[in-house]
């Protein structure tokens, strides 16, 4: 079946725009708001049209722009990250929508046990999956290395393990920690608490070592046992946090984890301090909220990173045999109503 023709002239109609103005959207060139250039690359997609370089990029990697076949992706994910995997389907279906793709989210049943694992795998039609999406945080070593070993297409959604065979796309929360010390430093702040679990998952550690390799580079050392790192069994780390607090008497807080910036905005007001004239506070957060003032954080490209695992797969299953590669998404930094130069 052909696919119809869309033109710029259709484009530039529907959104009420000249020719000019959707060519320089769609090239990447300066000269409107990016309200109007995200208006007209999301009917572009939505239409299927491409820009001649979108065809010549297609045809070097050898990927069919339009596909007469329809493929179908798993998308295996686990409890404890399904807030975050919400972004990453949204971008994989953005993305595979226009190929008429489809991608199934798969739960990993809790406790899976190794033994277990062929007839999970047989059960959800894994032999019938052209490819592979493996969420962050599978929780389990075992598990995660059971599907790298899988013999279909694969993309790791997370840091690559050592010696790990996988393409692997991640939005960097390295280079976001760094723009967070950098920010707070440059506000004037040097005692700067760090809030999170450095050990539990490998972004978790990499978010911890880059908290102190940025303040090591701004001049300040960093001694652990002045952070919140630590989350011991049987007691809350609020707990740890409140009298790392009172003891370090920090001027700015950073948080490196989503599910902890609720908790610790809430014992800072809790302990009545004033966010940002007595503590400033960053956190990294997967969406900005609304229940408190719009937060300074780096932008996590969650969605985005989805959408561009999406052509990763298509571009490994047309090249089976080039190289790995790993790919980092960076944001920017928004400068937010939670940090302040600190009181003098």
């Amino acid at each position: 079946m052909r696919r119809s023709r869309v033109t710029l002239y259709d484009l530039a109609e529907e959104l009420n725009l000249t020719i000019q103005t959707v060519s320089k959207a769609l090239r990447g060139l300066p000269g409107m708001s990016e309200q109007t250039r995200s208006e007209v690359v999301r009917l572009a997609r939505e239409k299927g049209y491409l820009t001649k370089d979108q065809k010549l990029a297609f045809r070097s990697e050898r990927i069919a722009p339009y596909p007469v076949m329809q493929r179908r992706f798993l998308l295996v994910q686990n409890e404890y990250s399904l807030n975050f995997n919400r972004l990453l389907l949204e971008g994989l279906h953005e993305r595979f929508m226009e190929f008429g793709h489809h991608v199934q989210p798969l739960l990993l049943p809790p406790g899976l046990k190794l033994s277990a694992f062929d007839a999970w795998a047989e059960a959800s039609g894994f032999d019938y999956a052209e490819g592979l999406f493996i969420a962050p945080r599978m929780g389990y070593d075992a598990v995660e290395r059971k599907l790298l070993e899988l013999p279909i297409p694969r993309i790791l959604l997370n840091y690559p393990p050592p010696e790990a065979k996988v393409d692997s796309v991640i939005w960097d929360v390295h280079e976001a920690m760094h723009q967070a010390v950098r920010h707070l430093l440059r506000l004037g702040h040097t005692r700067i608490l760090y809030v999170g679990d450095a050990s539990g998952q490998r972004g978790f550690a990499l978010r911890w070592h880059a908290f102190a390799e940025a303040m090591a580079a701004g001049g300040v050392p960093v001694q652990t046992q002045e952070h919140c790192t630590v989350r011991a069994s049987g007691r809350p780390w609020q707990v740890d946090f409140m009298r790392l607090y009172a003891r370090c008497k920090p001027t700015a807080v950073i948080c490196g984890l989503d599910e902890e910036a609720d908790a610790v905005y809430g014992k800072l007001r809790e302990m009545e301090v004033d966010i940002p004239s007595g503590c400033s506070l960053v956190a990294f957060m997967n969406e900005a909220s609304g229940d408190r003032p719009d937060c300074s954080r780096p932008q996590l490209l969650i969605r985005e990173t989805g959408y561009r695992a999406a052509d990763r797969m298509l571009w490994r299953i047309a090249n089976p045999h080039m190289p790995y590669e790993h790919i980092r998404l960076r944001g920017e930094f928004v400068s937010g109503e939670t940090t302040a130069p600190p009181v003098r």
